[in-house]
Parts: C-alpha cells; structure tokens; sequence
C-alpha cells in the first residue's frame, strides 16, 4: 500500500505538467479547508481586525493540535498562506501571543497552541464567531 503511494506520488511529481496539476488543486483544496478569515473582513477599526487575526491564528493551531496531534505545529509560511496575511503583518500578531503564552515555538521553530491558548480562545469563540457572521451579514447586505 505505502509503496504503490510513493510510487503514484513519484509519478506525479516527476512530469512538470501533472505536478502543476497536483500543485494547483493541492492549494485550492488548503485555503477551502484552512480560510478563516477573508481578506476583505470588515472591521470598525485596526484593533478589531487584529483582534480577529489573533483569534484566527489561535483556531488554526488549535484545528491542527485537535487533529494532527502529533504534527501539532504549524510554520509562519502555511500561516501565512492558510489565514491570507503576509509574515510582516502576522509578526505583530504572533509576538503578542507568544507574550501572552497563548502559543509557543517547537523544536522545529514551528507555531503550537498552548494549553492557556486553547482557554482564551474557547473563551472568545462565541463573542468572536458571532462578530464574523454580523460581519458576512453586512457584505451580503
């Protein structure tokens, strides 16, 4: 089973057009999966789309740590390209809850969510999750 993987993945990358294919579909299937956050969020005031940013960065290391638990961290770059913000402006987000506690650096120097990160976020999820959906409400209207 694990062979025939590796040599269907082989293929695959080996051929330049197939491995365009792959690489197209691969991350469109990531941002469906990962969006949480649309780029055009609409927010009273630079504190409040920062606020939904930390918030956002907290629920991917959270998914990741609920679901993947032993690949429990995530780097800047996939952090980057899941929630839609550039590194310059994930520096800001990332320094405060690392100073907070709410996440920490592995090994690897990737992001993982803490265990007082897991508490602040599920304490915010349902101030926050209503804020989005008033949010979406007002771009449809």
């Amino acid at each position: 089973m694990q062979f025939r993987q590796l040599s269907e993945a082989y293929h695959v990358l080996s051929h330049p057009e197939r491995r365009a294919q792959y690489d197209i579909s691969h991350a469109a299937l990531r941002q469906a999966r990962w969006r949480l956050v649309s780029n055009g969020t609409q927010a009273a005031n630079d504190f409040e789309v920062e606020q939904l940013v930390r918030l956002t960065v907290l629920e991917v290391l959270y998914t990741r740590r609920r679901t993947e638990p032993s690949l429990s961290g995530v780097s800047m770059w996939d952090l980057e390209h899941l929630i839609g913000r550039a590194r310059e402006q994930l520096e800001f987000t990332v320094w405060y809850l690392s100073s907070k506690k709410y996440v920490t650096r592995s090994d690897g120097a990737e992001l993982v969510i803490t265990a007082e990160g897991v508490e602040f976020l599920e304490a915010n999820y349902a101030r926050t999750n209503s804020q989005r959906r008033l949010t979406q409400g007002q771009k449809a209207s």
